[in-house]
């Protein structure tokens, strides 16, 4: 079943959603409709998360390498600048390439609850395709999320605004959770997590 806002704020309170906005927050002045931002928080059935400031990568292309998600080599990665003017703070994706950010809010998912992290239409509609990811029951930590520029356009990714839109499923209690299995991308810092095998 996918869970509401009312079962989203509940599960804030206990600590799900650190730090957590209750309400769909599209202006920073919302009672002038002024300084508008890529909506964050919580709406009638998902959260839409915030892309953390403090860091976010991009691939480049190293001749004679080849990626190897069972050695992964950080130098393919190198650290992108963090801008800023009156519309905001934000790193650029250039075209055609793919980034690696990380979630402002952390996350403590309950243990019959999976997390799918789907993008925002309004980045969808630029070219920019966040990767799919899921959390699992018990997972917790700050998402490590992936983004496509699809377009022939350098984009902006905006930081400290929505950047995907997280669906909550309640199912059966599982027998094992992803904190029973020790999973490797448990504990997430707000840090960029690497592949890890």
């Amino acid at each position: 079943m996918l869970k509401n806002d009312l079962w989203i704020k509940q599960q804030a309170d206990a600590g799900m959603l650190i730090p957590f906005q209750e309400k769909l927050i599209r202006h920073l002045n919302p009672e002038e409709n002024k300084n508008p931002v890529l909506s964050f928080g919580c709406s009638s059935y998902g959260y839409d998360l915030r892309l953390s400031a403090k860091e976010f990568l991009i691939f480049r292309h190293i001749p004679g390498t080849v990626m190897n998600p069972k050695k992964f080599n950080p130098d393919n990665l190198e650290t992108t600048t963090l801008h800023k003017d009156k519309d905001g703070e934000y790193f650029i994706l250039p075209a055609h390439s793919y980034g690696l950010g990380v979630a402002l809010e952390k996350m403590k998912v309950p243990e019959n609850i999976t997390v799918i992290c789907l993008g925002k239409s309004t980045y969808a509609r630029l070219g920019i395709i966040v990767n799919t990811t899921p959390a699992e029951a018990s997972w917790e930590g700050h998402l490590t999320l992936e983004f496509s520029n699809s377009s022939g356009a350098d984009c902006r990714v905006y930081a400290n605004e929505g950047i995907c839109q997280l669906l909550f499923f309640e199912g059966d209690p599982c027998q094992t959770t992803y904190s029973d299995r020790k999973g490797k991308y448990q504990h997430q810092p707000e840090k960029v997590t690497l592949a890890k095998v």
